[in-house]
């Protein structure tokens, strides 16, 4: 394994006063690598950046269509979401149209993400929900696949469920990775969480972009299907003034982020995909490394990179609103 690269620098002052340091790999349609900085075969989980695979098997069932899903509740299945109240209205539509019980959900009860939404319910008296956390649309797309299927819904976070055995397969194919090369873990929401090289990951993103490169007919469609949710409904991925949104909002790019430090976007016209950790896990950064990639490769639209700078700007400014610092990049992509 190759060193770790310095991605990110905050300085202040003439001080470099914190550094982030990871992983990165961009790859083109042909499965070369194109740029890189540290090891770009550097193993870690998808966490839910895997989540677009995982809606996999539930739209190559056309279930979107067969049970009239709006775009909002199409996206909210790809979803990370932050619980808030256009997150819940879609996800409670949900449970209606699938006819399922929030009980049946493995994914703990919790608060939302969303701080505003968290502490009005607080204040509400508002107790948590299985509904709240992040990963409630994935769970509820899996439930539907297992009633479509006569699947058991108990236990269908089983390594060995029949749908648990599927996700993985459609990962695989995706990722252009044999099954038994691909770590498997438990994620925070209960389910299997697949670990592999930046590089599959990467590829496995190049395919959600170009989904021509997939060789099965029912996947592509698929894919187009998902795809077209998340950039017609980016906040319902995420939520409000994220990352998610302000990229997916370009119809250029499919992106999905997960957690410690896992960011993956595809460029469709380009036909080229990133993948990189930052290795403390930190999140808050991603923005600012984003938009330096994009940058870098001299990508054209001037508008997706100023969403990304509005989200973490080149200058660092105290609570006065004085500029007492900069983010500089780390890399330098040939």
């Amino acid at each position: 394994m190759n060193k770790a690269a310095l991605l990110l620098e905050e300085w202040r002052g003439t001080i470099a006063e914190t550094e982030f340091w990871g992983h990165l790999v961009g790859v083109d349609s042909q499965g070369a690598i194109r740029y890189q900085a540290g090891d770009p075969y550097y193993v870690t989980y998808l966490r839910s950046a895997a989540k677009p695979f995982q809606a996999l098997p539930f739209f190559r069932r056309q279930l979107h269509k067969r049970y009239g899903l709006t775009m909002e509740e199409q996206a909210v299945l790809t979803a990370s979401h932050r619980g808030q109240p256009f997150h819940v209205e879609a996800l409670e539509s949900l449970l209606r149209k699938l006819n399922l019980n929030e009980d049946q959900l493995v994914c703990g009860a919790t608060y939302p993400l969303h701080a505003p939404s968290h502490y009005q319910l607080c204040h509400e008296c508002r107790e948590e929900r299985r509904l709240y956390h992040n990963c409630s649309g994935k769970h509820l797309g899996l439930l539907a696949v297992c009633l479509a299927e006569g699947y058991a819904l108990e236990g269908y976070e089983q390594v060995d469920h029949p749908l648990q055995r599927e996700v993985l397969a459609a990962v695989s194919e995706m990722a252009g990775l044999p099954q038994e090369h691909i770590q498997l873990g438990i994620d925070g929401c209960g389910l299997p969480v697949f670990a592999m090289p930046l590089y599959n990951t990467a590829q496995a993103f190049l395919k959600l972009a170009r989904p021509e490169l997939i060789g099965d007919p029912a996947t592509s469609e698929a894919v187009r299907d998902l795809t077209a949710a998340m950039n017609g409904r980016p906040e319902w991925v995420s939520g409000t003034r994220l990352i998610c949104p302000a990229l997916l909002m370009d119809s250029n790019i499919v992106a999905k982020g997960g957690a410690k430090g896992i960011y993956c976007f595809a460029l469709k016209r380009e036909g080229l995909a990133f993948a990189f950790k930052v290795l403390d896990g930190s999140e808050e950064k991603w923005p600012y490394l984003v938009a330096s990639i994009l940058l870098q490769i001299g990508y054209p639209d001037e508008n997706t990179i100023g969403r990304l700078l509005e989200l973490c700007p080149e200058e660092i400014r105290n609570s006065r609103g004085e500029i007492v610092g900069r983010h500089q990049a780390g890399f330098r992509l040939n």
